[in-house]
């Protein structure tokens, strides 16, 4: 993954594919290619199976939504695990997202946990997370 963009990369992580389909159909597949030096939260394809299929069906075909939803997990800065231990950053989305733990155990908004951590890519960190993060 480290020597792609962070939404190639995705593609090519099975566990991500729902996310990479939301993040194709709402137009941001450049976008998250392009920017510098940013940190995804990026929830599985589990976490995506968590919400009703009805409500992410209606997420899905409304771009708007579907947009804040997925900028709300961009952070314009790549965050390391440090950063994580007790933290509070402005997302894309411009909402606020605060993290939490040590070591390996880190929790995002105090409801999802990061399950794969630091993962590089050529613009990004990425934390894998288990459940997909709403802005207020």
């Amino acid at each position: 993954m480290a020597q792609d963009p962070v939404a190639t990369a995705a593609s090519n992580n099975p566990a991500l594919s729902t996310l990479v389909a939301a993040v194709q159909q709402a137009g941001l597949v450049d976008t998250l290619n392009n920017a510098k030096d940013i940190t995804v939260f990026a929830p599985t394809n589990d976490a995506f199976a968590k919400i009703p299929k009805a409500d992410l069906d209606k997420v899905l075909a409304d771009k708007a939504t579907l947009t804040k939803i997925l900028t709300y997990h961009v952070v314009g800065q790549k965050l390391t695990p440090q950063q994580l231990e007790n933290g509070s950053f402005e997302t894309l989305e411009k909402g606020k997202i605060t993290t939490k733990g040590s070591g390996e155990e880190y929790t995002v908004n105090d409801s999802s946990k990061v399950v794969c951590g630091n993962v590089k890519t050529a613009n990004a960190n990425v934390y894998i997370v288990d459940t997909v993060l709403m802005p207020q």
